[in-house]
């Protein structure tokens, strides 16, 4: 058994339940420009707007938020937020969290949330975590009323880290599966790329190597790959075709057919659908090597430097930027010729 085989061996069952990604926090320099990109050229549904902030969420969706947009001097990540099954399962996490050392802040002035807490993981990205959310009318079958892909609901986050490794044991212990990765051929294995998971889809949260802690994306789920192409060609004739990074195509981890976004900040969104189900017990991670072409992008196309090299700022606990060191593996560079 390699290294890496050993470490997603160790997936533990923990006395509390996180059950899946529930919101991120954007912090965003104009939002009247995100405002029209979010709102009007990718349609997700507004709750509700204060002065500084505006709580999105997708059109299936049955709680008040699934994306923060907050006003701020300087663009950067907030915080990412999962929910958990119970309120007592916040109790059991904290003594979790204190037991490896990690902050504990309690919270109770969340805007439509309940009581929570916020930690920072061994690599400094900002989690919160709650268990109740003030309920909203859900646009299903709306169909009169969609609009964009239309976006359906917030799916995972993808988070840039030095060193992949590191990153997922701390995710095991709470809990989280694995379904698929990608690692160096050789002797000396190394992850480039892991997809963990709690709902049972393919993951909650990914790591992709590279200079970290960043935010590398949220993703929000669309019903159809026809979704995707629809709101390429919405952009494009909206004057945003310089948002569109990467895809459309389909990836080979997830089976997912995908297309990356960039924000008026450059905050990269990802539109994501036709993943699989992973709710069996005996589920065992699927392993690719990053010498196939096909890991990234099923057709082989490569992801632009930019997918690789830029993220989003994160923020500690105070509201400072996190410092970020170099990935110990570049995935580009272990590509054989």
């Amino acid at each position: 058994m390699s290294r890496v085989e050993e470490l997603l061996a160790g997936a533990a069952r923990p006395p509390f339940d996180v059950m899946r990604a529930a919101h991120a926090e954007l912090l965003v320099t104009d939002l009247e420009a995100s405002a029209a990109f979010y709102v009007d050229a990718l349609g997700l549904v507004v709750t509700e707007r204060t002065d500084d902030a505006l709580y999105l969420r997708g059109w299936e969706e049955r709680l008040h938020h699934s994306l923060v947009l907050r006003q701020a001097k300087t663009a950067a990540a907030g915080h990412l937020a999962f929910r958990v099954r119970e309120p007592e399962d916040l109790i059991r996490l904290a003594g979790h969290l204190d037991e490896q050392g990690l902050p504990v802040v309690w919270i109770d002035d969340e805007h439509a949330q309940g009581s929570g807490l916020r930690t920072q993981d061994p690599l400094g990205f900002p989690l919160e975590f709650f268990h109740s959310m003030e309920p909203v009318e859900h646009f299903t079958q709306g169909f009169h009323l969609q609009r964009g892909a239309p976006v359906m609901r917030l799916d995972h986050f993808n988070l840039h880290v030095p060193d992949v490794e590191e990153a997922v044991a701390f995710w095991l212990r709470l809990g989280f599966r694995c379904s698929e990765y990608i690692a160096t051929d050789g002797l000396d294995e190394r992850m480039t790329g892991c997809w963990l998971l709690r709902k049972p889809s393919v993951h909650d949260v990914a790591m992709t190597a590279g200079r970290g802690p960043r935010l590398h994306h949220v993703a929000f789920f669309v019903a159809e790959t026809n979704g995707v192409l629809r709101t390429c060609d919405q952009l494009a004739a909206g004057g945003y075709v310089s948002s569109i990074e990467r895809g459309p195509g389909r990836h080979g981890v997830s089976n997912a057919f995908f297309v990356y976004l960039r924000d008026p900040d450059g905050h990269r969104i990802e539109l994501y659908t036709c993943d699989y189900y992973t709710g069996d017990p005996d589920l065992k991670p699927i392993r690719w090597s990053v010498n196939d072409a096909r890991c990234r992008s099923f057709w082989g196309t490569r992801a632009p430097d930019s997918w690789y090299d830029e993220s989003s700022t994160i923020l500690d606990l105070n509201g400072d930027p996190v410092p970020t060191t170099d990935g110990r593996v570049d995935e580009r560079s272990e590509i054989m010729a």
